[in-house]
């Protein structure tokens, strides 16, 4: 038996599966505009006078954050909101002299009067959903607020979210937009904030308005207490609690309100190895909450439309192994499509281009709908595709892992309070000491696709030409960050040590 029409069949699956998800950015940007008017819709001014103030509890999960504690204490206590209502818990699982900052920077609060309690755990059981849950115990709010370390909430933050909540007592989590204070800082930084507002500016916003099933996103976000309790606690079984919580607090008919012109400031990973373990825990967390609860979702109830769209957001990831796999089938294709003898089959495959189209829309809007200057942003949606196929290998071992069941602590991503370009990374804790055996294999896999690139010059397959550069330079760069950071580190922590800084 030929082989050729094995990998092209191969290849052509492979394609329309990506074309399958990345054709989702159509359908989001009709329902975009469809939905356009209802983005104005708000509570009336009035709404937001609260005449009573009920008890609210912020919670602040942590793990060795010593960079950035102590901004996001001094922010949650800036709030606009009577000091006798509101509660903060500060859940501390750090290992290192995080847990003494925190004790010694809180001291002249304490004095003042605020009700803050710092839980420190001596183990990770459970991870982030077991320090929320622990911190669950005694918690005095009606509602409860959630901050990861990178983020800064606004002085009104409570003062807007807390009247969704008086006035629709069916709404179980009020969520806000992420914001990046940081996303002018480098290239890697630029391109996250693409990624992210392509979801928090789009996604999250039509589905909403659509009537559509959203996530909360684990920060930036405000829980009714009961509904935690009612849609079954937070649960340490995928690396995504947030997914898994949203998910089964609306199958449980708690309505999510998500507002998308108030936004949460964050900081992003600056360094490619804090960027790989940020997305690996969501990919794999992804895989293993769809897992979990999407069989759920088919034996309900629920409209088999919002039965498909819940398909599109737990299963996407699903699209990085066949990344990989159409990345590896580029260069024989391009050897079988140079004899000739499958051109009709060629010509056929020319509508996968509407994919890439799609996935400009998609994010062409994300950044049009929010930002005056949207141009300068949007040129860098190029680099951000090719760093997505980069990633593909670091993807795919989470979808792999997620599918099989195999577990892995909850790593979390290290912020650094790098939020300038004067600010220095390098000589920060917490970095990837060893050059991880992943980036070899990118470093491997993007040789291989120069190869691909050089026969494609050679015949002059002009139109795979693009995507074939963007594979072995999406590969190749990430690789490359892998080894610079390590090195730049390394350095730095030599130079310390010697006395030079």
């Amino acid at each position: 038996m030929k082989i050729e029409p094995i990998i092209l069949i191969t290849y052509i699956v492979s394609l329309s599966i990506l074309f399958f998800f990345a054709s989702h950015g159509f359908n989001m940007i009709f329902l975009y505009f469809k939905t356009y008017n209802k983005r104005t819709e708000d509570l009336n001014p009035e709404d937001f006078e609260l005449k009573e103030y009920p008890v609210v509890t912020i919670q602040l999960p942590l793990y060795n954050e010593k960079y950035v504690i102590c901004r996001l204490i001094d922010a949650t206590l800036r709030m606009d909101y009577p000091k006798d209502k509101l509660e903060v818990q500060i859940l501390d699982d750090s290992t290192d002299d995080t847990e003494d900052i925190i004790k010694e920077h809180i001291q002249q609060y304490l004095k003042d009067g605020y009700d803050i309690v710092h839980i420190h755990r001596t183990n990770r059981q459970g991870y982030k959903a077991g320090a929320l849950k622990e911190g669950l115990k005694t918690a005095k709010g009606e509602f409860v607020a959630i901050f990861d370390a990178d983020f800064i909430p606004r002085k009104n933050f409570l003062r807007r979210t807390i009247p969704y909540f008086i006035k629709d007592e069916k709404v179980g989590l009020v969520q806000t937009r992420w914001e990046h204070i940081n996303r002018n800082y480098n290239v890697m930084t630029k391109t996250q904030a693409i990624a992210l507002d392509g979801h928090f500016v789009i996604e999250q916003a039509v589905r909403n308005r659509a009537g559509y099933f959203i996530q909360f996103n684990g920060t930036g976000g405000v829980w009714r207490k009961s509904c935690i309790f009612d849609a079954g606690n937070w649960q340490a079984d995928t690396l995504t609690e947030d997914l898994d919580l949203s998910y089964r607090a609306q199958m449980k008919g708690w309505q999510i309100r998500y507002i998308v012109n108030f936004t949460s400031p964050a900081e992003l990973p600056v360094d490619i190895n804090a960027l790989r373990s940020q997305q690996f825990r969501w990919t794999k967390g992804s895989i293993e909450t769809a897992k979990k609860i999407y069989p759920r979702v088919l034996k309900s109830k629920l409209p088999m439309n919002e039965k498909f769209q819940s398909f599109i957001r737990l299963w996407s990831n699903m699209a990085y192994p066949f990344i990989m796999l159409a990345a590896i089938l580029n260069l024989p294709v391009t050897l079988i499509k140079e004899t000739g003898e499958y051109d009709p089959v060629f010509k056929f495959m020319s509508i996968f281009i509407f994919a890439f189209v799609a996935s400009f829309m998609f994010y062409l809007y994300s950044q049009k709908d929010v930002y005056p200057d949207w141009q300068k942003r949007i040129i860098y949606f190029p680099v951000f595709m090719t760093g997505s196929m980069g990633l593909a290998v670091n993807n795919t071992k989470a979808v792999w892992e997620g599918l099989i069941n195999k577990k892995s602590e909850f790593v979390r991503t290290p912020k650094y309070k790098v939020v300038h370009h004067k600010d220095t990374v390098h000589d920060k804790k917490y970095h990837t000491k060893k050059v991880p055996f992943i980036a070899y294999f990118e470093a491997v896999l993007s040789l291989y696709c120069w190869v691909g690139v050089a026969i494609s010059v050679y015949y002059a397959q002009i139109a795979s030409i693009p995507f074939q550069v963007m594979f072995a330079a999406g590969f190749g760069i990430i690789s490359y960050l892998s080894f610079q950071q390590v090195y730049l580190h390394n350095k730095a922590q030599r130079e310390i040590l010697a006395g030079n800084v």
